[in-house]
């Protein structure tokens, strides 16, 4: 009996992981890095990283809304723009596109891999 349960929580921690994931490519688009530089001085360029992990460097131009302040900080986001969103390696700027999607937003960007793989241009506090 024991089994069953077991195997039957695996099978929904599964569907619900392919749900998310499903989900989430229908509602973003993952960027490689190059299609990411053609778009993003165009759009609203926002790093969902926490504050300390923007300072230690960041992409040129970005702004700073960490995912664990979004909800609160959704006036600076405009919906009649595409949003580029990244993080250190695209989990958490996923997350970040699914709470925009929900609030209303269309024109979500995501990095591929993240701040980690980014090779272009970077700024860091000195």
């Amino acid at each position: 009996m024991d089994l069953w349960i077991l195997i039957a929580a695996v099978a929904v921690l599964i569907a619900f992981g392919l749900y998310r994931f499903f989900k989430a490519r229908k509602v973003l688009t993952t960027l490689t890095e190059d299609e990411f530089r053609q778009g993003y001085r165009k759009a609203q360029l926002i790093d969902v990283r926490e504050p300390n992990e923007f300072e230690g460097g960041h992409i040129l131009g970005a702004r700073n809304i960490p995912l664990s302040q979004m909800r609160n900080r959704l006036i600076e986001i405009r919906k009649d723009k595409p949003v580029y969103l990244y993080c250190q390696n695209a989990t958490r700027s996923t997350r970040a596109a699914m709470m925009l999607h929900k609030k209303g937003y269309e024109d979500l960007n995501i990095l591929n891999g993240g701040f980690k793989k980014w090779t272009g241009k970077i700024k860091s506090k000195k």
